[in-house]
């Protein structure tokens, strides 16, 4: 690709006159040998660059012993010039001629024939292959010796190639062998000539790219992600003057980000460099953006900017917990190609199925892609059935501690209800999830033996709690002081066994914050236990909020918990300009705005109908008009605060509701906890104003 020649020169020298590199003219490829004894000719077409295995010669061959590279422009015009790697080949004769096994044999004629041999010229096909990330290149020279040259052991001169074109920055490898080989082929690796004006730098969270460009010249500067099979996805452009600084956020690297540069002159090359391509921090935040999303029914999609050696494999998440099992064997592992379906070779769905991603046989992703479409965890057990020739079947049951027998002798689950499992199998009760010729997976339900497990166990326990009572009757005088007792234990557990809670909302201000945090310790001495952003600060910065959110919206709703979105004008703001443009709805939040990142995964629930039971709105009445709520998010309850604080506590705590008497003590404990700090977001400008903890610490979250 013709490169301009203001970027030629910046790469090379300052001044065409003073570069101190060779000039082709024209675009012939030229092939020539020193010294002149040597008769090359060469052949540039689809060549097979595969070298072959090492034979071993019946006599004298010639083989390359070293490889020199040298830089030089082909020139089309005066200011129209390639940058091109000249590569010279230098041969050596190796081995010797075998003289006759049996002399008598022979006789004169052997002798003739070895002569003859001997007194001609000594041919050779030598094989040049040329790779950088732009291009792949092979080219066949064949090189005859005259036999007076053919000394074993002697070099016999090199053959001179003109030449490989490469672009400027790229990392150059170059091959050569003979056909057919007779040594381990010759390997050189070459790293061109970067262009000057682009520097890299780091500082804290922030990258910098330094564009020392002349300050008359104009350009065009874009940014772009190099995905698979070199499509281009762009991102940023702009025409600049130089010189310029650009600022990007180390997150914002990944190996593929490219840099695309050119004059703003008519019918101009463009140049690009991808600097980024060995960076430690560009691959880690490539895994951190990669996500997995299911394609409904069975199909799914590893999402990703740029292209990930990686292996995908479905593995059975037990419900008690424990890693997740690779079911492989009896299934295999499939190559992922990002940003690309792909299908799982399934008969059902499963919730406790899930994807592992791996890349150099270490985990990356794991991702249980059907718990929100069917729900939490169940208590299965998956039977692995293995088919073997002559129609053999052998079933185990996936566990723990590895895939157990059925009918087996030890002591675990499986084995211990082996029978009750082949029953349910061969009555139809079982699940299949998967079937080809090697074999098949099947998923048994587990409730009713867990429940059968632990019917001793209650009946137990009731005939604890019978005489335990009976022993009160007994001693009336301490009763009270017993019932007291408990019932304070009885506090202590549930508030330790509180409904899951995850608070979301939008940071307009400081003292909306400080509002907000003040409503997180109040929820925190209910039986609630609340997550927010604002205790989490940690957590974001090292994963970002999108996976924060997704981490903390899974592990709620699996526990049965609640998502509380808490509107202000910021949110409702916010929520207006997703559903008209969400790119820019999102573009512009702080790194550290949950809500911001949520709305990808909060606003499809409301539109598919599965928001009822797993959200409750808020807003603050002061703060927020009523009818300022987007009427999308009406499909579950939206609660004025705190003029509504029963009914917004009734909703939270869900089943088992207290007594409304003991539900109007906790309103009044949070009302009197979230006044104080609402006074002071409404006091007007120059009031001095009170302090507020934000942090988990304060109030009472045992």
């Amino acid at each position: 690709m013709p490169v301009p020649w203001f970027l030629l020169s910046l790469a090379l020298g300052r001044s065409p006159a003073v570069l101190p590199l060779e000039r082709l003219v024209g675009p012939q490829n030229t092939a020539r040998c020193s010294p002149l004894p040597l008769r090359p000719s060469y052949t540039d077409g689809d060549l097979l660059c595969l070298p072959g295995n090492i034979v071993s010669p019946s006599g004298p061959v010639l083989v390359p012993t070293h490889l020199q590279t040298e830089l030089m422009l082909r020139c089309h015009q005066e200011t129209d010039c390639d940058l091109c790697v000249r590569v010279a080949v230098h041969l050596a004769v190796h081995g010797h001629w075998q003289e006759p096994k049996d002399e008598e044999q022979f006789g004169r004629a052997g002798d003739s024939e070895l002569e003859e041999a001997r007194n001609a010229s000594l041919q050779a096909q030598v094989v040049l292959s040329f790779n950088s990330y732009t291009t792949a290149r092979c080219v066949l020279l064949e090189v005859k010796v005259p036999a007076a040259f053919v000394q074993p052991g002697q070099s016999v001169g090199s053959v001179v190639f003109d030449c490989f074109e490469a672009a400027l920055g790229a990392e150059v490898q170059i091959w050569s062998y003979t056909q057919p080989m007779y040594q381990k082929e010759l390997n050189f690796t070459q790293q061109l000539p970067a262009l000057p004006w682009l520097n890299v730098s780091a500082d804290g969270d922030d990258v910098y790219l330094v564009l020392d460009v002349s300050k008359e010249q104009h350009f065009g500067l874009s940014l772009y992600w190099n995905q698979v099979e070199n499509s281009v996805k762009h991102w940023w452009h702009r025409n600049l003057t130089g010189p310029q600084n650009i600022t990007l956020n180390h997150t914002d690297l990944v190996p593929c980000l490219c840099i695309q540069v050119w004059p703003l002159e008519p019918d101009s090359t463009r140049t690009s460099i991808c600097p980024f391509r060995k960076d430690a921090r560009a691959h880690r935040n490539l895994w951190r953006a990669a996500q997995l999303q299911l394609l409904p029914p069975r199909g799914w999609r590893l999402d990703a900017p740029c292209s990930l050696p990686a292996e995908a494999t479905l593995c059975w998440q037990a419900l008690g917990g424990g890693p997740c099992q690779p079911l492989v064997p009896p299934m295999t592992r499939e190559n992922v190609t990002v940003n690309k379906a792909l299908e799982f070779p399934l008969l059902e769905g499963h919730p406790n199925l899930c994807v592992q991603v791996s890349s150099w046989e270490k985990l990356q992703l794991q991702e249980c892609l059907w718990s929100d479409s069917l729900g939490p965890l169940k208590d299965d057990m998956l039977l692995v059935e293995t088919r073997g020739p002559q129609d053999n079947r052998s079933l185990c049951a996936l566990e723990p501690s590895g895939c157990t027998p059925l009918l087996s002798r030890t002591t675990t689950m499986a084995a211990h209800l082996g029978e009750h499992l082949l029953q349910d199998l061969q009555s139809g009760q079982c699940l299949q999830l998967w079937n080809d010729d090697l074999g098949a997976l099947w998923a048994c339900p587990m409730n009713k033996y867990t429940h059968q497990r632990w019917a001793l166990v209650w009946l137990a326990c009731l005939l604890f709690a019978a005489v335990l009572f009976l022993l009160l009757l007994l001693k009336k005088g301490h009763v009270k002081g017993w019932l007291r007792l408990l019932k304070e234990d009885v506090h202590v557990g549930a508030a330790a066994r509180g409904r899951a809670a995850l608070l979301l909302y939008s940071a307009d201000d400081e003292g909306f914050e400080c509002l907000v945090g003040a409503l997180a310790s109040a929820l925190c001495q209910l039986p609630l236990r609340v997550a927010v952003d604002l205790w989490s600060r940690r957590e974001l910065s090292a994963h970002g909020p999108l996976a924060w959110f997704h981490a903390q919206r899974r592990q709620t709703l699996q526990e049965g918990g609640v998502v509380i979105l808490l509107f202000s004008p910021g949110a409702v703001a916010l929520c207006h300009e997703w559903l008209q443009d969400r790119a820019s709805a999102l573009g512009a939040h702080s790194a550290h705005d949950a809500f911001a990142a949520s709305l990808n995964c909060v606003l499809p629930d409301f539109l598919q109908g599965r928001a009822p039971g797993r959200y409750v709105g808020a807003y603050f009445d002061s703060l927020l008009r009523p009818d300022a709520v987007p009427a999308l998010f009406r499909a579950v309850p939206v609660l004025a605060l705190p003029s509504q604080l029963p009914d917004f506590l009734r909703a939270l705590q869900g089943p088992g509701i207290p007594h409304p008497g003991r539900l109007g003590d906790r309103a009044e404990q949070v009302s009197q906890a979230l006044q104080p700090v609402l006074d002071s977001c409404l006091r007007p400008p120059g009031t001095p104003e009170t302090g507020c903890e934000m942090g988990p610490e304060k109030g009472d979250r045992t």
